[in-house]
């Protein structure tokens, strides 16, 4: 095959050059203010837009006293029940938590045992892919980017679905369910076939296990040898638990929201919420995260000097430095002030993995970043609320620390939260009107977990 030999499809001639500079007109940004016009899901601010309203979970970043508004402690609840109440009681209890987290966000309980089988068992089920889908979809014209390999191969199964149209809840249920078991064995073997064909490697290609758990299946087909580590499985359950869902106001599940709307099937709305999460600004992050402090290992000699890292984070701050954004990857978040619940959690497990990997070093500097981090960007810039580590900052250090390819680390996200859109957009045909009687009953409140066995 021959190399760089210029691509005319993708050429820009001097005659679009020219033609691109009349697109460059700019609304004069006073006007947003002045018309009271937000920029797209956020304030000038950065706070989110309320958008609409959703049973399924509930994001908490402030408290009301005496009339005024006093950030806390953030909380996420999925269905009422406290995300962090939910990984303690499968930690404790040794058990992998996404398939429990998929059943409550579905049906807005969770599942006694017999019911966490049953679905363990229909996902299991349907992690087949029809016949040949893989050499004739996946396997020819692989894209360079798996967030496009996925949309693709989404939209390509609704050619498959003798029922794509019917928007009925029974049926965008099952609809939903395939997906969210199919999205680990689409985004793995998309990403082999690209590094087969587009980067020479090895292809190997292993069926899904009936018996794995979600997380497990994602390193058995990702590795040559499929073998992976206990706590490398729970702690990608874990990271898979904590991006299952997050509000309807995030853009991809906004975007899940708005496009079901509009009576289209199931398979048009996934592939838009996964164009929607590509981007950088929401999936996207965590690879800005690793990429920035592989610059900073670059450029900071001596790790453990506060001073030296203090400089350089301010010099990115003042578009001096990396990527010259002027941002720090992974802190702040459009709603969290004083932390985010999410990232809490995985920094609690972030150690124990980094002394299994011997990354005990890069696991400091992390740390470092992120108490340092808080300190330049309140110094530089004008905030309108607290700056706290967000769950990108150190779920991009764990999925390097798996040793996942890059290429990977968004559809991770999508693999996720497809669970939270499923869920979100069967919340929209019910309330749009389009059926006559909902499919779970939604949950108002905050509610206690409850160990499996009692329930």
């Amino acid at each position: 095959m021959i190399k760089n030999v210029p691509n005319k499809f993708s050429e820009i001639t001097p005659e679009i050059e020219q033609l691109a500079k009349k697109c460059e007109n700019k609304i004069d940004p006073t006007l947003f203010e002045k018309y009271d016009v937000k920029r797209g899901l956020r304030k000038q601010s950065g706070e989110g837009v309320l958008a609409g309203l959703t049973d399924i979970s509930t994001i908490m970043s402030y408290m009301v006293e005496d009339r005024e508004i006093v950030p806390c402690d953030g909380k996420l609840y999925y269905h009422g029940i406290d995300v962090e109440e939910i990984v303690q009681g499968f930690i404790k209890e040794d058990r992998y938590g996404f398939e429990e987290t998929v059943y409550l966000l579905l049906f807005g309980d969770l599942p006694n045992e017999e019911q966490l089988l049953d679905l363990k068992q229909l996902l299991a089920a349907y992690r087949q892919l029809p016949t040949n889908f893989v050499r004739d979809i996946i396997m020819k014209a692989p894209s360079r980017d798996m967030m496009n390999t996925l949309a693709r191969s989404v939209l390509t199964l609704y050619s498959y679905d003798d029922n794509a149209s019917d928007t009925s809840i029974p049926n965008v249920l099952r609809q939903s369910l395939q997906l969210i078991a199919l999205f680990p064995v689409l985004a793995v073997y998309g990403y082999q076939a690209y590094s087969h064909y587009e980067k020479g490697e090895s292809l190997v290609i292993h069926p899904p296990q009936e018996n794995l758990s979600t997380a497990e299946n994602i390193l058995y087909l990702l590795r040559p040898d499929s073998k992976y580590t206990k706590l490398e499985a729970k702690i990608l359950d874990l990271a898979l638990v904590l991006h299952a869902e997050h509000g309807g106001g995030n853009n991809s599940t906004f975007t899940t929201h708005v496009v079901s709307s509009s009576g289209t099937d199931t398979y048009s709305s996934v592939a838009a919420a996964l164009c929607s999460l590509k981007g950088p600004k929401h999936g996207g992050a965590n690879i800005k995260v690793v990429q920035m402090f592989a610059d900073i290992k670059e450029n900071v000699k001596d790790w453990n000097n506060e001073d030296e890292l203090r400089e350089y984070l301010t010099k990115m701050v003042r578009k001096e430095a990396f990527d010259k954004s002027g941002l720090i990857y992974g802190m702040g978040h459009a709603v969290y002030s004083i932390s985010d619940p999410r990232s809490k959690v995985l920094s609690y497990f972030v150690e124990g993995l980094s002394k299994e990997k011997g990354k005990e070093k890069e696991y400091a500097l992390y740390t470092s970043v992120e108490k340092l981090a808080k300190e330049v960007i309140a110094k530089e810039r004008k905030i309108y609320k607290g700056v706290s580590a967000n769950i990108d900052f150190y779920s991009g250090f764990i999925y390097s620390m798996l040793d996942l390819p890059y290429e990977l680390y968004t559809p991770l996200f999508a693999i996720a939260r497809i669970a939270g859109w499923s869920a979100h957009r069967m919340e929209e045909l019910v309330n749009g009107g389009r059926i006559i009687r909902p499919a779970y009953k939604g949950v108002a409140g905050h509610k206690e977990y409850t160990p499996i066995k009692e329930r």
